[in-house]
């Protein structure tokens, strides 16, 4: 995991490896997808990442024949096969859910039955005691490498052990976070369903370079680029930022000169305005671009994030500053979720990005079957 496409390429060649371009369009297209089926579940849905979510089933009946219900309709309808864990706290419905792939995936290391739907509450103690038996405590959720690496080091190498041991005791010689952890095992739920997150402290949009750039414009067409994603994120949470960073580097495992520097760049006042938080990222990337250098990778993050009822002004002797979250903002918007993104876009991220320098090369990339016309495969008689 993690390791540079140039290491491994010869194995393509000898050993039949497969090597596929990132097609952001279509994973998150088909998380979409994914998710609004599995919501069928229960009444409320928590979004933990790409492919993984959280179903309150309060009030829900049969819920195990339901389950499979909707596991059928998400592999039919979406094309994608899935585990579905059910118990009493959300660390154990993560177990559950480990089980169900794992009894699938790997035969014999649990219980058959237990495959692609798991549901802990219909298991008797005993079997339960043999689940948490089987797993190390290294797969438990929560669980981290160090801490981990400590608990087998004292003799407690699976959940079972782990469930055994009393809390307080836990919180004192560990951390509060692995208490929490044994009572959620225990059956005790510490941990609560967030179907409405709270809105994200910072924004991030980076990316890696298609090849290495040496040249100012590129890298200002890039944050540009970089900055008017992070605006439209941080639009949808009706957020503002306080403060930009501005970030480019060379790549780690090239040989040459060695390029890191960042930069913050304050804004006058919080804003969500594409056309300030492009303006501000462009500026920082000026301020620290050297020549000479073969950059890799740049990126802008948003940050001091608030809400719309924070207000920032200052004495104006001339125009009175204009108020950035109008209607141009939310045309802009507008346009660019029914047309696709960078249908109107500000200026300094170029005319296009078929052939920008900075653009992710993505010469692997599968078709975008379900977002794109162009795209979609073709069936003949």
């Amino acid at each position: 995991m993690g390791q540079p496409w140039f290491e491994i390429r010869h194995l393509a060649d000898t050993d039949g490896l497969v090597a596929l371009s990132a097609n952001f369009a279509l994973y998150g297209d088909m998380s979409d997808r994914m998710m609004s089926l599995a919501a069928g579940l229960g009444p409320t849905q928590e979004i933990y990442s790409i492919d993984e979510s959280f179903i309150g089933l309060h009030g829900v009946r049969d819920v195990t024949r339901r389950a499979w219900a909707v596991r059928e309709r998400i592999e039919r309808w979406v094309g994608i096969p899935c585990g579905i864990g059910i118990a009493s706290t959300k660390t154990l419905a993560k177990l559950a859910n480990n089980v169900a792939k794992s009894a699938e995936r790997k035969p014999g290391s649990y219980p058959a039955k237990l495959a692609r739907v798991c549901n802990f509450a219909e298991l008797s103690p005993q079997e339960m005691q043999l689940v948490l038996e089987c797993t190390p405590v290294t797969d438990i959720w929560g669980v981290g490498k160090r801490i981990g690496a400590a608990l087998v080091e004292g003799g407690i190498w699976n959940a079972q052990l782990l469930c055994r041991l009393d809390p307080s005791t836990v919180r004192r010689r560990w951390s509060v976070v692995l208490e929490r952890t044994v009572l959620e095992l225990q059956g005790q739920s510490c941990i609560e369903l967030d179907d409405a997150p709270a809105p994200k402290q910072m924004i991030a949009c980076t990316r890696s370079f298609g090849r290495p750039v040496t040249d100012l414009p590129p890298l200002i067409e890039a944050v540009s680029a970089f900055a008017t994603r992070a605006a439209e994120k941080l639009r949808k949470q009706d957020g503002r930022a306080n403060l930009i960073q501005v970030f480019a580097h060379t790549s780690p495992h090239r040989e040459g000169p060695r390029f890191s520097r960042s930069i913050m760049v304050p804004l006058v006042r919080p804003t969500a305005d594409t056309r300030l938080l492009v303006d501000a990222a462009a500026a920082g990337m000026r301020a620290i671009y050297l020549p000479g250098f073969n950059l890799i990778k740049a990126g802008v993050i948003l940050m001091d994030l608030v809400g719309p009822d924070v207000h920032q002004d200052e004495l104006a002797f001339e125009d009175p500053p204009a108020h950035d979250l109008g209607p141009l903002m939310s045309a802009l918007d507008g346009i660019n979720a029914r047309y696709g993104k960078g249908t109107v876009h500000v200026a300094s991220t170029g005319q296009t990005r078929a052939n920008q320098d900075w653009s992710m090369r993505q010469e692997r990339r599968t078709p975008r079957y379900t977002t794109e016309w162009s795209e979609l495969p073709t069936a003949r008689a």
